[in-house]
């Protein structure tokens, strides 16, 4: 810590005040070791053993004090100095941290104390900017999961409000007998019944979605054949491949994978990242889902050969209510939360998901742990 012009002044005034005191001390010491010479010369010789190597004394007068002892009080007198300046100097270093934390605390996050203090002090310091910095990490977290539910709220309006109004529309149409026939009367409840539809699918969707947001989520565990289970889906969904002229298959060169994880949670990723092949794979002829096997985890991704995603979208892609389809429509889009809970389930088994998509292939590429840790297993 660099001292102000302030700061030295003092530093030498506590000197000089040092010094003055020692001298008085000396003085007062030598004052009344020449008086008890004067009144009591018997008691001083008793001690006469060492006092030759401190004083010379002529009859009861003190005449000199020998070098050694003037060396020895004079290292005696440095060290006190230097103890006292430097316990002040420490007080100057502890106001100076003091007046800093008042001006951080005063907002200034940004702020850093200067770390030159060496010794105890400077690791006081540190630990003081690792506290701040957590602190504005905290700060900073609750900022955006306040933000975060304020956009949640937002989109869940939007989502709800709008099959919503077309629901109070038609309804009031018949309400108010304002059909023509009885053909028109069914139009009007069919679109009615479609949007309350849509609305059921964003309710269980969003209820999904935090559910599986939580850490605490327990898992169904249970040991099962990825292989055979990704065969099984793929089967459900070879009518809606066929509709869609495309080929649905499993590659994999594993007869076998043994896992274990939660199958009915598992299966609500694959069959969303499976119906968003088929949906979305525009112009692809094929969807496929590779199983493969490195070290203690399984890595299955799905990927169709139709229009790619477009790089901009790919890092949003599992982003909540983010659809790289922008009107919203959940007529050409879903609740745009899949993916988030696609997301969220392969967290909750200790993997991690992630997409790329160029000309020839998008992909979705699952890491899964063979095994759950035991606490999972606890749970």
């Amino acid at each position: 810590m660099k001292l102000t012009r302030k700061e030295k002044s003092k530093l030498i005034v506590e000197g000089f005040i040092t010094i003055g005191l020692i001298l008085i001390l000396y003085y007062a010491a030598f004052l009344i070791f020449n008086r008890m010479l004067v009144d009591s010369p018997e008691i001083i010789r008793g001690f006469w053993f060492f006092s030759d190597a401190i004083i010379s004394v002529r009859g009861n007068q003190i005449i000199s004090l020998t070098p050694f002892f003037i060396i020895f009080l004079t290292i005696v007198a440095t060290g006190t100095i230097y103890w006292r300046l430097k316990r002040r100097y420490k007080q100057m270093q502890l106001n100076h941290i003091i007046s800093e934390l008042h001006y951080i605390a005063e907002g200034h996050y940004e702020h850093r104390i200067t770390t030159d203090f060496g010794g105890d002090m400077e690791k006081v310091v540190e630990s003081i900017h690792v506290l701040v910095d957590s602190t504005v990490q905290a700060m900073e977290d609750e900022r955006q999961i306040e933000q975060s539910k304020d956009e949640l709220i937002t989109n869940v309006s939007h989502d709800i409000r709008t099959p919503l109004t077309s629901i109070i529309g038609y309804l009031g149409l018949i309400e108010e007998r304002r059909y023509q026939n009885e053909e028109e009367l069914l139009k009007y409840t069919h679109t009615a019944y479609t949007k309350a539809k849509q609305m059921k699918v964003l309710v269980e969707d969003l209820f999904e979605y935090t559910k599986v947001r939580q850490t605490t989520t327990p898992l169904n565990l249970s040991e099962f054949d990825m292989v055979q289970l990704l065969e099984q889906l793929v089967a459900d969904f070879e009518l809606e491949a066929e509709k869609k002229n495309m080929v649905i298959e499993v590659v994999t060169s594993y007869e076998s994978v043994q896992m274990e994880a939660d199958t009915e949670k598992l299966v609500r990723v694959f069959n969303n990242l499976i119906s968003n092949a088929l949906k979305y794979g525009k112009g692809g002829k094929k969807v496929f889902i590779e199983v493969q096997k490195t070290g203690k985890e399984a890595i299955i991704s799905v990927n169709n050969d139709g229009q790619p995603i477009p790089q901009k979208s790919l890092d949003q892609l599992f982003d909540r209510f983010y659809r790289v389809e922008e009107s919203r429509s959940q007529e050409t889009g879903g609740t745009g939360l899949g993916l988030a809970i696609a997301q969220s389930i392969v967290a909750l088994h200790g993997g991690y998901i992630y997409a790329s998509s160029d000309r020839t292939l998008t992909r979705f590429v699952m890491h899964l742990p063979l095994k759950q840790l035991a606490e999972k297993n606890n749970d």
